[in-house]
């Protein structure tokens, strides 16, 4: 069955000098494996795209850190459950809403308060800030990322040069920088 194929230590070891054939071997023979790893996670298809590129990010990363290249599913199998891990907690901090609903601005701020208007427009000038101190890259990705209907992310690679692979986790940490911004002032404000 597998007789013609070449031998994962052979792909490795080629891939690891720079071997595009070999690179694009491992990633065919593969794929299926760390998706069906990220299916048991139960994840939506744009988070298992996003789990499975960074699973190769993260070869691509430790390639030459490998001890024993035949070995290379199990460790497919353990960055996948990592990274689908990751992926499902950081799914579960962060709860979905449509900002389009009336009622979400509703419970952010009331419309009695007299300071609401105050209130939204500290909100408004932290992530202003917050998004001005993301870096060029970043900035562009997030504003790609909010364009409707959406960009798709071998659109977003060719205008940004940022690898398909890397969207998810730049956008994840642009979030991230965006939240550590902007929570300053959202928690210490006593309307929230």
């Amino acid at each position: 069955m597998g007789e013609d194929r070449p031998d994962v230590a052979l792909l490795v070891a080629a891939a690891e000098q720079g071997d595009e054939d070999a690179w694009g071997e491992l990633v065919d023979r593969f794929t299926p494996l760390v998706v069906t790893v990220g299916q048991r996670y139960r994840l939506p298809s744009g988070e298992l795209q996003d789990v499975a590129q960074t699973v190769w990010l993260r070869l691509i990363e430790h390639l030459c850190d490998l001890r024993e290249p035949r070995a290379l599913p199990t460790w497919l199998i353990t960055t996948a459950r990592r990274e689908a891990l990751r992926s499902l907690m950081a799914s579960t901090r962060v709860q979905a809403t449509d900002p389009q609903d009336k009622s979400w601005e509703t419970r952010l701020v009331s419309e009695d308060d007299p300071d609401a208007d105050l209130v939204r427009s500290e909100r408004h000038r932290a992530l202003l800030e917050s998004f001005a101190a993301l870096s060029s890259r970043q900035r562009q990705l997030m504003t790609m990322l909010a364009e409707d209907p959406p960009v798709p992310y071998a659109e977003i690679s060719r205008r940004t040069g940022i690898p398909v692979g890397a969207i998810g986790p730049t956008r994840a940490r642009a979030l991230a920088r965006l939240r550590n911004g902007s929570d300053s002032v959202i928690r210490v404000s006593p309307f929230a």
